[in-house]
């Protein structure tokens, strides 16, 4: 159980303090079932981020002319990873979440859904391209081909820039974390429901080093 003290001595003090109380201690008995689930997560994402840096040099700088059998294994490779990242059960509960747990929460939502949909359209626009590079049919379907490699390329930069985007947003969960850990009361507060070592660990785990993607795309400025 946590013990956080939002409660105690809540029945002699004002109604308004009491709410306040109550807002606190649910404010971090969410803050700790976020930051163990985001530790639950941790190989998946893991495995994404190693994935996505495997396939990102690639394509950074926009989409080859004919995309090798090694690049369309990588991309297939990171569309996989991204897809199988687990569902966190405080994403179906983000409507429920307060506090800096809800603020983590929709980071993390932000991560999930432009990774998969940035890999999966990237990877569909290799095979577009790749195709079109190895099409021997009639002038009709060569010309089709050639329309639909001329769009995907038109729009892959969306694509990889939703990539990259989904790798910053991960990266800020971090300071996050140990922000939202401090604002909450810290060690004092928290207890043994959680350390601040293991704030520290995932922190370190969902950092710019860690997880942000490098080298920056084409029109990205960096940043810190």
């Amino acid at each position: 159980m946590l013990a956080v003290g939002g409660l105690a001595g809540c029945g002699s003090g004002s109604s308004s303090h009491a709410q306040s109380s109550r807002e606190l201690a649910l404010e971090r008995a969410q803050f700790v079932q976020v930051s163990n689930q985001l530790s639950a997560l941790e190989a998946a994402v893991r495995r994404e981020v190693s994935a996505s840096r495997a396939a990102w040099p690639s394509i950074a700088d926009g989409l080859p002319q004919a995309p090798g059998g090694g690049l369309r294994t990588a991309v297939s490779t990171a569309n996989a990873r991204a897809k199988a990242l687990p569902e966190p059960s405080f994403l179906a509960d983000a409507r429920k979440l307060t506090g800096p747990a809800a603020g983590i929460a929709g980071i993390y939502e932000s991560y999930e859904q432009l990774a998969q949909r940035g890999w999966n359209l990237t990877e569909a626009a290799v095979q577009t391209i790749s195709s079109a590079t190895a099409s021997t049919g009639n002038v009709a379907a060569r010309a089709r081909a050639a329309a639909q490699t001329s769009f995907e390329r038109a729009n892959s930069p969306l694509y990889i820039d939703a990539i990259y985007d989904a790798h910053f947003d991960l990266s800020l969960l971090g300071k996050s974390l140990t922000g939202g850990y401090e604002k909450l009361g810290g060690p004092e507060a928290f207890g043994a429901a959680l350390r601040q070592a293991q704030v520290n660990a995932l922190a370190e785990v969902y950092s710019i080093p860690g997880v942000r993607l490098e080298p920056h795309p084409a029109g990205v400025a960096k940043d810190g």
